[in-house]
């Protein structure tokens, strides 16, 4: 198996990955952008040929990877592109992007907790405004169907980046209080990751993003 971020050497061993460029970047097998790996998707091919998301890209077997766009993923489907990238006839279950996006939320929810529990996040509007205005704050959270104005408030006088990646009752249920509809999370490892999930997440629903990548992102 390939070692993550890895590329084959010559000589024995497994072969390098569909996507692989030399360093810590991936080339989307649909639209060839060449990106770093976190606005990507990795996919990997089950026991049973079918397309599994492996979004930790952390699945034994041959990754195939994709720009974390709703489009992309349904243009390559609609061209067969798993199963030239594959080798073998690959076979694509109805409700893939739906299965991404789920599995993108969990992630979002289970970095949110790990960070609470950290104590690397806090949730409300006073004590997230906190963090914002004393600089604690690296990235802060709010509802996706939380009142604009009131992160628009929470965010007043700052540039701490602000993603929105579940609804209040998703953030509410993993934080343990009712109703939080603002998290401020430190600088970190976490807030990166939740910063990089929300953002393809973004992607995969279709909406607009902007994902700070390599600035030499590009075609071939």
């Amino acid at each position: 198996m390939l070692a993550e971020g890895g590329v084959a050497e010559a000589g024995p061993g497994p072969a390098p990955e569909d996507g692989d460029v030399r360093g810590p970047r991936r080339r989307c097998l649909e639209n060839r952008a060449v990106q770093t790996k976190e606005p990507k998707i990795r996919f990997v091919l089950g026991p049973d040929g079918a397309v599994v998301p492996d979004l930790g890209a952390r699945l034994p077997g041959r990754g195939m990877w994709l720009s974390a766009r709703a489009a992309v993923l349904e243009q390559a489907r609609a061209r067969g592109v798993f199963s030239r990238a594959a080798r073998q006839e690959a076979r694509v279950p109805e409700g893939l992007g739906a299965a991404v996006i789920a599995g993108l939320e969990r992630r979002v929810a289970d970095t949110l907790g790990l960070a609470r529990r950290a104590g690397q996040a806090v949730s409300g509007f006073v004590k997230a405004r906190e963090w914002v205005v004393g600089g604690r704050a690296a990235l802060v959270v709010t509802a996706r169907d939380g009142a604009a104005d009131g992160r628009r408030k929470l965010l007043s006088g700052s540039a701490i980046p602000a993603v929105s990646p579940l609804d209040a009752a998703a953030l509410a249920a993993e934080l343990g209080r009712e109703h939080d509809v603002h998290v401020a999370l430190a600088p970190g490892r976490l807030a990166e990751a939740v910063a990089a999930d929300a953002a393809r997440l973004a992607g995969m629903r279709g909406e607009e993003v902007t994902f700070g990548t390599d600035d030499r992102d590009g075609t071939d």
